[in-house]
């Protein structure tokens, strides 16, 4: 069903202070606790830097106003040659990026919804929003997911001048768009969107149970005005992993889909399972196989494949990202990564379990940490990751040997707030023509430098247009 409305345009500089909700506003928020109470600013005290002797820390862009506040909180990234495009819970920045080492903001746009998640083709920028509002405009306003008007869904912009993105048009889906994945068409006369969202409750009129399905949007690049939701695909019509108490939950639609069109391959990272699709035919994802790790698993999270497509790295979020889990209670296996060989071909592809890993340096009491967003390190013949670990920093890992993963750099900072736990840190760590960029929840834009023998090769690999749940195949 296509949203019909009023398309309001966007200050390009926005130079008031955000609205925007708390994590905690919105039912389905993998963050249930408020990172802005009692606290207005999002530099909360001086931190130092902690890191391996083969990472250089190049750049730090701090979150400028409005969004330099605790709930203007700092998300994923999509990058397009010299722009990178960061989602935020109040809108998006646009940094150019041409000279790594000396990022500059171009812009930032308001248009408050919550999560943020972007995504890029051409001129064409998508925003997840996941929050419920007033209607579909950036001047709306916080509703809840009881009113049954509440709108929740996609937004496109044209940032063909990214200094002035221009808001083109928007499309309602089911609980939202906590994230989306960008699938290009094979004729590439158009895009497709996988939504993922979930949470659904009886008393929500628009996001009702069991939601075990994903989103399917199709936005005509000729004609991005008209996107039109094709389908809503069942993901698990006999119901999935139903959950324990305190311990794993319970599927309810997925968080996030990474794709490996080369391949025509999906992970699917939903809650309580793992799942493999077949993409070949881009409107009708299939699943072939589904796995689950009720021992140490938490919330399947996110998805990455090696460059070959023959292994997923499946991410663990326990604790929903505001908890403090890198410790020796919680151990080496949960809030981890699972890595994953995929064995067979076709409708006989299965995912094997090989190894877990875990970020090695033990955090304090008072830093959400688990793994979360990254992307592969483009170095030939190697399967080579950086990774995210909010308050854990960032982590370069190899699991070349998917039995044996090993870290071989990292960059950390000491707690946001030594007194209390506090939401902050890497939320998603990118490897980007040469450089690393890392978006802060309450940081803002840090750019490293990895230099290392096993990592130089990747210097040479670039990229016109990236988006890291679509991944893409580099040359041996």
């Amino acid at each position: 069903m296509r949203v019909a409305g009023v398309l309001a345009g966007v200050v390009p500089l926005v130079l008031g202070l955000l609205a925007t909700p708390s994590l905690a506003d919105t039912p389905g928020s993998e963050h249930p606790e408020d990172p802005g109470a009692g606290v207005v600013s999002a530099q909360a005290v001086a931190r130092e830097v902690i890191k391996s002797k083969n990472i250089k820390h190049t750049a730090h862009l701090p979150k400028q106003a409005p969004f330099d506040n605790i709930e203007s909180v700092g998300t994923d990234i999509a990058f397009k040659g010299r722009h990178a495009f960061v989602g935020n819970y109040g809108g998006f920045v646009v940094y150019d990026i041409a000279k790594p080492d000396k990022p500059q903001i171009v812009t930032q746009v308001a248009c408050p919804g919550g999560q943020g998640d972007v995504s890029i083709s051409g001129n064409l920028l998508f925003v997840s929003t996941d929050y419920p509002r007033s209607n579909n405009t950036c001047q709306s306003e916080a509703t809840t997911a009881a009113d049954p008007n509440g709108w929740e869904g996609m937004k496109v912009f044209d940032v063909s001048d990214p200094a002035k993105p221009r808001y083109v048009s928007s499309i309602a889906t089911a609980c939202g768009s906590h994230t989306h994945t960008l699938v290009p068409d094979k004729a590439g006369k158009a895009v497709y969107l996988y939504v993922s969202s979930y949470a659904p409750k009886p008393e929500f009129p628009n996001c009702q149970p069991p939601h075990d399905k994903i989103s399917i949007i199709k936005v005509p690049l000729d004609n991005p005005a008209e996107p039109v939701l094709l389908d809503a695909p069942v993901v698990f019509p006999d119901g999935g992993n139903p959950g324990q108490p305190g311990g794993i939950r319970e599927t309810s639609g997925c968080h996030d889909i990474t794709v490996f069109p080369s391949k025509d391959l999906a992970a699917g990272a939903c809650m309580g399972d793992g799942v493999l699709f077949d993409i070949s035919d881009r409107e009708k994802p299939r699943v072939v196989n589904q796995v689950r790790d009720d021992q140490n698993f938490a919330f399947w999270h996110s998805a990455t494949f090696n460059n070959e497509g023959t292994k997923v790295v499946f991410t663990d979020e326990l604790g929903g990202g505001s908890a403090a889990t890198c410790d020796a209670p919680t151990g080496p296996k949960r809030g981890a990564n699972g890595i994953y060989d995929i064995v067979g071909s076709g409708a006989e592809s299965k995912l094997e379990f090989r190894s877990y890993y875990k970020i090695p340096r033990h955090q304090a009491a008072t830093e959400n940490c688990v793994a979360h967003n990254g992307s592969l390190i483009p170095v030939p013949g190697k399967d080579i990751m950086v990774q995210a670990w909010y308050q854990g920093g960032v982590s370069v890992w190899e699991f070349t040997d998917s039995a044996q993963p090993k870290e071989i750099a990292f960059f950390d900072r000491t707690p946001f707030d030594p007194g209390k736990l506090q939401t902050a840190g890497s939320w998603s760590a990118y490897y980007y023509n040469g450089r690393v960029f890392s978006s802060g929840i309450q940081e803002g834009l840090d750019v490293l430098d990895i230099k290392d023998r096993r990592t130089d090769p990747a210097k040479r690999v670039r990229f016109e247009e990236f988006n890291p749940q679509t991944q893409p195949v580099y040359a041996d």
